[in-house]
């Protein structure tokens, strides 16, 4: 038949023929179906498409925000950033933040920056400016915290003077005090001067050391040239007397070459 087989198309035609001819005797049951909703015509069948995989990516399921905390933001916090980035070094200072029945807040008046129950500490600072920007009509934050630091700086010279005061009176007692931390630094900073000292000396030493040995070898080429000119000047004065003058020939024995 060839390549394609064409007789699926024809089979109600060649249905047709035996009923024409009598050669079937019965109309098929399909005959009236195949008549109305013919086979279709394209007789190439058309490769289904392939689906391409997909790679599998690993479902890395990530933990619900539902029960993670919120970030909780104070007023204060901004101005406790600001000081201490300004005033470094009041967070090497003690603290004491033992608290007797947690009520420390309610027993404070920031309308004045000292208090009877707490140390002055950078914390003061912050209270009396948040104090003053809610209580000032007016009152910018910077003007509040120009005059918390004001108010700062003069207890702390307040309390130095104290300090120097009653250090005096107590000498004049009779009273003997160790080293300050000012003593002990010099002297550990004179002990690590005088063995960097040493070290450098020893340093040194060992460089002129080097400098010198790279003259030696010259030296040695030097006198070994003038101890070889002074042999060959006493050769020469050995056989100075035996060469003859000039004018005059040798007489005999070997021609002495200069």
């Amino acid at each position: 038949m060839g390549r394609y087989d064409f007789r699926p198309l024809r089979v109600h035609q060649t249905a047709t023929q035996l009923l024409n001819t009598e050669r079937i005797s019965s109309t098929p049951a399909w005959y009236n179906v195949v008549g109305t909703i013919t086979p279709a015509q394209a007789l190439v069948r058309n490769q289904p498409l392939a689906h391409r995989q997909r790679k599998s990516r690993p479902r890395t399921k990530k933990a619900s925000k539902l029960f993670q905390p919120q970030n909780i933001h104070y007023e204060e916090d901004m101005l406790r950033k600001e000081f201490f980035k300004d005033h470094p070094w009041e967070l090497a200072r003690p603290r004491l933040i033992l608290e007797d029945d947690g009520k420390d807040p309610y027993k404070t008046d920031w309308s004045q920056i000292e208090q009877p129950q707490k140390a002055l500490s950078g914390e003061s600072v912050v209270q009396r400016q948040l104090w003053l920007r809610h209580n000032v009509p007016g009152i910018t934050s910077g003007q509040a915290y120009d005059q918390a630091r004001k108010e700062l700086y003069d207890l702390r010279l307040q309390e130095d003077v104290e300090r120097r005061v009653a250090r005096e009176e107590a000498i004049s007692t009779g009273a003997h005090f160790g080293k300050s931390a000012l003593d002990i630094g010099m002297e550990l900073e004179n002990k690590e001067f005088d063995s960097w000292k040493e070290w450098a000396s020893s340093q040194v030493a060992l460089a002129q050391q080097k400098q010198a040995a790279m003259y030696t070898g010259n030296d040695n080429e030097e006198a070994a040239l003038d101890a070889d000119q002074g042999d060959y000047e006493a050769a020469l004065e050995e056989t100075s007397d035996q060469i003859p003058a000039q004018g005059q020939s040798a007489l005999g024995g070997a021609m002495i070459r200069p």
